[in-house]
Parts: C-alpha cells; structure tokens; sequence
C-alpha cells in the first residue's frame, strides 16, 4: 500500500461539480492499493497517516510553536483521503502499467476498511474522502510544502533504521 502525505491549509474533492469532501487545515492522503495488500498494510498506513508529525507545536506570545512536534491527531486537523490506483503504475517503456494495482471490485472494499479503520482510530467526523473510482478534481493548498511518502512494503526496512533503545 502506498500512500501520499500532503500537510494543507485547505484541500477539496469535486465530483461532477460538486464538492464531495472538504478539510481545512491537515493532511491530504492519495492511497494507493497494491494487489498483494493485507489488513497489516492498512494498519500500517493508518498509523502513518495519524502519527507522523508535520505540524508545529502551539506557539505562545514569548515563542514561536516548535517545528514537527504535532501530528494530525494532536493538533485536531482534518484527513482527506482519495484513493488512487495509479500510485502502483510501473512503466513499461512510456506506457503506464496498472497490474500491480489492487483489481476495482477488492479495492473498493479494501479502500471502504480502510477508511473505517482511519475512521475508528480517528473519531469525530475529522475524516473526508472522494468518491472511489469516480473522475475527481482535487484541490489542494500545499502548506511548506510537505509531502511525504509512506509504502508499507517498506515498513521492514524502516523499523530496521530505528535507532536502538539507549542511543
């Protein structure tokens, strides 16, 4: 599962002119199913997507707010959530390749877990989605920009970098 992290002053998803989902300041997440995905995979998103700190601390009159102190759920933000089968694209020559894409019919009830896991772990109506496999128009204000990319494939290989308790 791979998964796109934008932190956003606004982001927005338009369907056939009409705005289906809405956040003000938070997080945009693209997510990108995987054939070979597990519940594990969206766990581990979800956990990503809601602890991974992007924003500042709260600043006071005497200082500002310390840099990458707060998560999505500690400041209270919103998630926007689309899902995008074209993050497994693989190229073959200049053509796009989609077969390592999570099939329509298993993606669309592995995207609706996933967002009533994210949901679940993130209560209180913080959650807005597009409408899966519908032609979207997405509208973002990217604040800093920070974008950050998270593959649950990878996730071994990550918690392998973590330094050892002690150091």
């Amino acid at each position: 599962m791979k998964c796109i992290l934008q932190r956003v002053t606004a982001a927005s998803v338009t369907v056939d002119g009409a705005i289906v989902g809405a956040i003000k300041e938070g997080v945009m997440v693209l997510i990108g199913l995987h054939h070979e995905d597990k519940d594990a995979d969206l766990d581990y998103i979800v956990s990503k997507i809601l602890t991974t700190r992007v924003f500042d601390g709260e600043a006071t009159d005497t200082a500002p707010g310390k840099p990458w102190a707060r998560s999505v759920t500690d400041a209270g933000y919103g998630v926007l959530s689309v899902s995008q089968f074209t993050l497994n694209c693989r190229m073959k020559g200049t053509r796009p390749d989609f077969h390592h894409a999570m099939s329509t019919d298993k993606a669309r009830e592995t995207y609706d877990l996933f967002l009533e896991k994210l949901r679940k772990a993130y209560p209180g109506g913080h959650i807005a989605n597009g409408i899966f496999g519908a032609n979207m128009s997405v509208n973002i204000v990217n604040d800093g920009p920070v974008t950050i990319t998270f593959d649950s494939r990878n996730r071994k290989a990550a918690e392998l970098d973590k330094p050892l308790s002690g150091q």
